[in-house]
């Protein structure tokens, strides 16, 4: 068994014809068994906005864990903890508006994604297709996320994405030049039906996030900075 791995990058949010509005640093840990954490700072210029995030995923691409903390307008919003096993999914949480709470729903199949809204956690919905059993080019997950909102701007709280309401398409593979560099890298869409449409371009077995964009909030994403050891 190989031992464990890291690598970290820099993604800049760009709003379509003004310009940079965010970033996102983040820090990679492939481990010896192949599970993933994935540590992730989060600045939204425009929302004021700053998030926190650890996210650890099995080597089938499932959630494990994670943990969320909020700030808006340098106000703290909430900070929770997420759990998941193959029949529960469980949140601990304190939040500005709910205050001290719990939270767990019980699972008929093993959660597929979590979105915490961490740009590289969403690139991992490529690893998790290509585990995915059947079917042609598209899928449907199941999916919990910790804000419904466009920004993650709420919460954050164990929230149920409703099956059925997100289907993920796999476009194939394409050459992608950012900043950070030429890829080869895989593109997916991802469709959430009166919410917004992401495009998704993750490189390598690592699913690196080259390019993201997303049509309702007319942003583009793109890898300016990666180092270390990425495959």
């Amino acid at each position: 068994m190989s031992a464990q791995r890291t690598y970290r990058g820099k993604i800049l949010f760009m709003t379509n014809g003004i310009g940079e509005m965010g970033r996102e640093y983040f820090s990679l840990t492939v481990h010896a068994d192949r599970s993933r954490t994935l540590r992730v700072q989060c600045e939204m210029d425009n929302d004021r906005l700053s998030r926190d995030v650890t996210l650890s995923i099995d080597r089938e691409w499932r959630p494990q864990d994670a943990f969320v903390r909020l700030f808006i307008a340098d106000r703290f919003v909430g900070s929770s903890w997420f759990w998941f096993s193959a029949g529960h999914a469980v949140c601990e949480g304190y939040t500005s508006r709910e205050g001290r709470f719990s939270q767990i729903f019980d699972l008929a199949a093993p959660v597929d994604c979590f979105g915490t809204h961490a740009l590289h956690g969403d690139s991992w919905t490529v690893g998790r297709l290509r585990r995915h059993a059947g079917g042609p080019n598209s899928f449907q997950f199941v999916n919990f996320a910790s804000s419904l909102l466009a920004n993650g701007g709420s919460g954050p709280l164990l929230v149920p994405v409703a099956p059925g309401s997100a289907r993920v398409h796999d476009l194939g593979d394409e050459e992608i030049s950012v900043p950070a560099g030429e890829f080869t890298a895989r593109h997916v869409r991802v469709e959430v039906p009166g919410v917004d449409d992401f495009d998704i371009w993750a490189a390598g077995d690592d699913c690196v996030p080259v390019r993201l964009t997303s049509d309702g909030l007319n942003q583009t994403y793109e890898l300016v900075e990666l180092a270390g050891e990425w495959q």
